[in-house]
């Protein structure tokens, strides 16, 4: 046993030792992008509602501006192709998604798969051909530029929408469109890619088996991300069920982030985009309620929104770094070019494309949530990703056509879109009319937080008195003030909720959908623990899927007044012989 110990421990810590130098260069390169960042988040506390992640982008540039002038400020680290998809990437998906409601991304899932597919086909196509005049570019060539630059980033809409705390539907749309569409993206640049190396012509993809196979191939890499991400989020949940951990458990939401990516995109040669994105919904929505105690909720979510806090911050600050300002210079022409047939593209389809899809869905996508969702479709790090990756030859052993030039422009595209467009961004949310919050739902989530707060406080008070670390004396004092203020904080925010009855309105139905998902969680562990059979926990939740049915389509079960739902337990009362009164007295029936 000792010899195998050691067998096994000596080799590792040889390895170690001989990879010391590079993990302390490493180390010493990290240091100063770490001051930068702590410098940036110092200007932006001082400055106020400034973008945080816009202002690591421009701290960024202004480091590759002054390398680029003075030589000096030289940074190893590179921003690779690999370093972004398979480690920054993952945990910023999982997170957005775990943090994305489901029932709202399933309510608008007709308008956002519409953009993220059948939008994204279009607008790769009309870029492609627009840029086969415009620049000059063979026709592959233009279309691999459309499928590089045209897939609304992720991460940058993630960062910014909850930066500035857009509206929760306008966010749904935005961030469902990008977390949906990169998986359609990487299959056309990897088809067009494909293309572009082995020399091949446009007519191959124009054939009808050209445009056949690529079809085929997006709809098998989707659904077989969309099984990767459900089997994996299945399998973490199970262990989550049985597991009451939170330590553990914010181990194994990070190793599902990771792990359904790379089993998907590495083994199995699936979207990796699209399985972390469904892995993190599974997660964050049915792991959340039902294998999560509340200390454990609150432990994975707020680890996981300080990892991708940080991976963030990385990113952003790495894009301005590794900007090629020369480059950027030398085909300038090029890139305001670019711009403007970018936003022309998206625009030709993100209007024609709502408008058809208003028709079928209620209530219908406005004309300023169109604006928005235009200029809010940021291209970052998913198209600075694919450009990294492009090789620098093809397989005939020449040079990767084109490679400087479509370089420039996807950095520089994606410049302008996080830093004008993100920087304008609330202007134009402000302009469009578009309120992210009333003052009425402002009060309320601050009486809200108040009375938590209080609650805590008598709670932790009943236990210090408990415990002997509280005179009796002092506990008396205490909690008169406190329970003072529990009272009139209740009587204010039932003043609120009657004089906005739209307010009331939305709180009742989001109550009663908590209620009911915390309904269907005791029946399964009732299930489970063998207090019922499983025949009457079916009917149990049948019943509780008809009441969650009608109160996702606004109909409430729960009425003032009067009995909003007729439950089926009363029913089986009544057959049995048994009258069951309003007042919940029940006896024989004669």
């Amino acid at each position: 046993m000792e010899l195998g110990f050691v067998s096994l421990v000596v080799p590792l810590l040889v390895q170690a030792s001989e990879q010391a130098p590079n993990i302390e260069g490493i180390l010493i390169d990290l240091l100063p992008i770490a001051l930068i960042a702590a410098a940036v988040g110092v200007f932006v506390a001082k400055v106020g509602r400034f973008p945080y992640t816009i202002a690591l982008l421009l701290a960024g540039i202004a480091v590759s501006i002054v390398r680029f002038a003075t030589g000096e400020f030289d940074i190893q680290i590179e921003l690779s192709h690999d370093l972004i998809l398979l480690v920054l990437l993952p945990p910023l998906l999982f997170e957005g998604a775990a943090t994305t409601d489901f029932e709202r991304l399933r309510r608008n899932l007709g308008p956002v798969l519409a953009l993220a597919v059948v939008g994204l086909i279009v607008s790769v196509t009309l870029l492609g051909v627009a840029g086969h005049y415009a620049f000059g570019f063979p026709w592959l060539i233009s279309l691999l530029f459309a499928a590089m630059i045209l897939p609304t980033d992720p991460v940058s809409v993630l960062a910014l929408f909850k930066e500035l705390g857009a509206p929760d539907r306008l966010s749904v749309l935005v961030e469902g469109e990008s977390l949906i569409n990169d998986g359609v993206g990487v299959v056309l640049f990897s088809a067009l890619l494909a293309l572009v190396e082995s020399g091949a012509s446009p007519d191959d993809l124009l054939t009808a088996s050209g445009v056949g196979g690529l079809a085929v191939d997006i709809v098998v890499v989707s659904l077989g991300g969309l099984a990767v991400g459900l089997v994996a989020g299945y399998a973490v949940y199970t262990v989550m069920y049985n597991l009451d951990d939170h330590m553990t458990e914010i181990v194994l939401t990070l190793i599902l982030a990771y792990g359904s990516f790379l089993l998907a995109e590495h083994y199995l040669h699936v979207s990796g985009v699209i399985a972390t994105v469904v892995a993190g919904l599974f997660i964050g929505n049915r792991g959340a309620e039902y294998a999560m105690s509340p200390r454990t909720k609150v432990s994975v979510f707020n680890s996981l929104e300080t990892f991708a806090f940080l991976v963030n911050t990385f990113i952003f600050l790495m894009i301005g770094v590794t900007t090629p300002v020369n480059q950027l210079v030398r085909h300038a022409p090029l890139i305001l070019l670019a711009i403007p047939l970018v936003l022309l593209a998206r625009g030709a389809v993100v209007y024609p494309i709502t408008t058809v899809v208003n028709r079928f869905i209620q209530p219908t996508v406005s004309r300023s949530y169109q604006h928005v969702m235009l200029w809010g479709g940021l291209h970052g790090s998913i198209p600075i990703a694919l450009v990294l990756g492009l090789p620098a030859t093809v397989e005939s052993g020449g040079p990767f056509p084109y490679r400087e030039e479509l370089r420039a422009m996807v950095f520089g595209v994606a410049a302008f879109s996080l830093v004008v467009q993100g920087l304008t961004m609330e202007r134009l949310l402000d302009g469009l009319g578009v309120i992210t919050r009333s003052d009425a739902e402002e009060l309320y989530e601050l009486l809200v937080g108040r009375r938590r707060a209080v609650t805590a406080a008598l709670d932790a008070a009943d236990r210090l008195k408990r415990e002997g670390d509280l005179p009796r004396e002092v506990y008396q004092d205490f909690t008169n003030e406190y329970e003072q203020e529990q009272t009139e904080l209740q009587e204010t925010i039932a003043a609120l909720l009657s004089k906005n009855p739209e307010l009331r309105r939305e709180r009742l139905l989001v109550g009663e959908r908590q209620v009911l998902q915390r309904e269907k969680s005791a029946i399964l562990d009732a299930v489970r623990t063998g207090v019922i059979t499983d025949d009457v926990g079916d009917q149990l939740m049948d019943e509780v899927d008809l009441k969650l049915d009608e109160v996702r389509s606004g109909d409430s079960t729960v009425e003032t007044g009067e009995e909003g739902y007729d439950e089926f337990w009363r029913t089986r009362a009544s057959e049995f012989g048994l009258d069951v009164d309003s007042d919940g007295d029940s006896r024989m029936s004669d």
